[in-house]
Formats: C-alpha cells, sequence, structure tokens
C-alpha cells in the first residue's frame, strides 16, 4: 500500500470547511456517501459526466480566480464548467469534506516535450489503497487509476495505463489498432499549497503559448464517445479511431454549447462570439 508521506503544506489554506457538499452533490446526482474505493469511482464518474471542461472565462479574459467559494458558484451554483484548478480543487474539497484523505498534486502534459509543469490532479487515499483523481484532465478520464504500477482502467471505452517511472507516476492512453500507447502527462508526489496554482492558473490563463489563451475549447466524455469543440471545430471521436470532424458557424455556435452543456448568459456568448473564427452571425 502506497501511504501520504508527506502532509500537505498550508492544509487549512484549502477552506474545504466553507463547500456546501450537498449543493455539489445534488449537481453531480450522487447521494452522500462514506469514503470508499467504489464511492470514490462513482463520485469521480458523476463529476466528469455532469460537469463541462471549458475555458471560457479565460477566452473572455475574466476568468474569477481560484477561490473555493468562486469555483464553487460558477460550477455548482451557475451550473457552469471550467478547466482543470476549478474542477480538481472543487472535487479535492469534496472528498476532504466527506472524510477521504486527498493530497493535491501537479502534473506535466505530454512530459517528453518542455512545457511546465501546470495540470492539477489529486491521489486519494481509501481501503489501504491509493487512487489518481483526475476530474479535470479535458474530459478524458471517467474513473480514477489506481496508484499501482501497469494498472490499466477503462475510460469510457479507452484503455489507460499508469507506470511508475522513478519518482513519475505517468499516464497513457491507447490508441486504436497499433496505434500502442500515448503519454498523457506524468506527476509526482510533491506537495502542494494553494499558491502553487495560483501561479500556474496565471499562466495557463494568461500567457500566449498556452493552449487556452485566444481559443474556445469545450470537452465532454461519455461511453464510448468524445466530444471536443475546439476553435469552431467539433470533433467527435469514438474508441474504434471512429471521427468526424465539422465546422460550427456562429450562429450555430450557442446551441452546440448547449449541446455540451454550456449554458452562457447574453454577455457571455456576445463576447465568445467576437473572438469566434467564424466571426460573430450577421
Amino acid at each position: 500500500m502506497i501511504t501520504p508521506a508527506l502532509r500537505e503544506p498550508g492544509t487549512t489554506g484549502w477552506n474545504t470547511g466553507s463547500l456546501d457538499v450537498d449543493a455539489y452533490l445534488r449537481r453531480v446526482g450522487h447521494p452522500r456517501a462514506s469514503p470508499s474505493a467504489e464511492s470514490l469511482r462513482t463520485l469521480h464518474e458523476a463529476h466528469v459526466r455532469t460537469i463541462p471542461f471549458e475555458n471560457i472565462d479565460v477566452l473572455l479574459g475574466a476568468h474569477p480566480g481560484l477561490e473555493l467559494d468562486v469555483i464553487a458558484g460558477k460550477l455548482v451554483g451557475r451550473q457552469r464548467g471550467g478547466y482543470c484548478y476549478e474542477h480538481s480543487l472543487l472535487f479535492a474539497a469534496v472528498l476532504v469534506e466527506l472524510g477521504f484523505t486527498v493530497e493535491r498534486r501537479m502534473g506535466r502534459v505530454h512530459p517528453q516535450g518542455s512545457g511546465p509543469r501546470t495540470h492539477m490532479l489529486s491521489t486519494v487515499y481509501v481501503d489501504g489503497a491509493a487512487y489518481q483523481a483526475d476530474v479535470g484532465f479535458g474530459a478524458g478520464v471517467l474513473r480514477p487509476m489506481p496508484l499501482r504500477d501497469g494498472a490499466v482502467v477503462d475510460q469510457a471505452g479507452w484503455a489507460h495505463r499508469i507506470d511508475r517511472d522513478g519518482p513519475l507516476w505517468t499516464l497513457s492512453r491507447r490508441e486504436p489498432g497499433d496505434g500502442g500507447w500515448t503519454v498523457l502527462h506524468a506527476s509526482d508526489e510533491a506537495p502542494q499549497r494553494p499558491v502553487d496554482y495560483e501561479v500556474a492558473h496565471h499562466y495557463v490563463s494568461t500567457h500566449p503559448h498556452s493552449p487556452f489563451v485566444g481559443k474556445l475549447v469545450v470537452m465532454r466524455l461519455a461511453d464510448g464517445v468524445s466530444r471536443q469543440l475546439v476553435g469552431d471545430e467539433l470533433t467527435v471521436t469514438r474508441p474504434d479511431g471512429d471521427l468526424h470532424r465539422q465546422r460550427v458557424p456562429a450562429d450555430r455556435l450557442d446551441s452546440a454549447l448547449r449541446d455540451l452543456g454550456v449554458v452562457l448568459q447574453p454577455a457571455e456568448l456576445e463576447g465568445v462570439l467576437a473572438a469566434y473564427p467564424s466571426g460573430a452571425p450577421g
């Protein structure tokens, strides 16, 4: 069994006690549950199935920040989505308040490259084992991954594997046919502070090289289908490799976003259309 080696510094800084857990559970349609591997799995699934991955506040240059009450007000109260820090900070807080032992982590996406460590995920300890909870990875990970070298888990039809590589846990996805394994991200066990995510969030939400700046990104995952709206192109992918792309014209954007579970206020939609590749409808 892997046990928590280091207590997260600044534990009180997470302010999890301010969270309305019952409101969150109503949002994702899950009953209050005691800590167990099974409840972790069902909570993780409920979160990913319900709350969209989207970068609209980043696109609009109006992100409200990572305070837990702000995140909950957006993802729970307003029933919007968010990106990895919002998803994972909220989910970690829920787990803590339900009695799980949680350590927040940071990962490097596509670790073979030169990108920064900007992805947030968590390690959860329950029933004598450790799991990687990753509700904010572009709506790509439906279920927690056991932190066990070589463990493989079906993620809505796509096999994912986790491997131990020295101090790193590396997550990979099996590609269709003979495509082999694609490395998605790698993370270590270094404890994090709230400010670590604030710094990463600032980079991801403002730097011109960030994939979330200047381009709409909305992602949803369901059994056997992944839908991704990036810019004005909607891509629908299935585990067997079947892939369909179509352009979403500006006058169909509101409907397409609603189909993906994202309902915007008129001013928000107007802002997104102003940055939309196809331009605002005439």
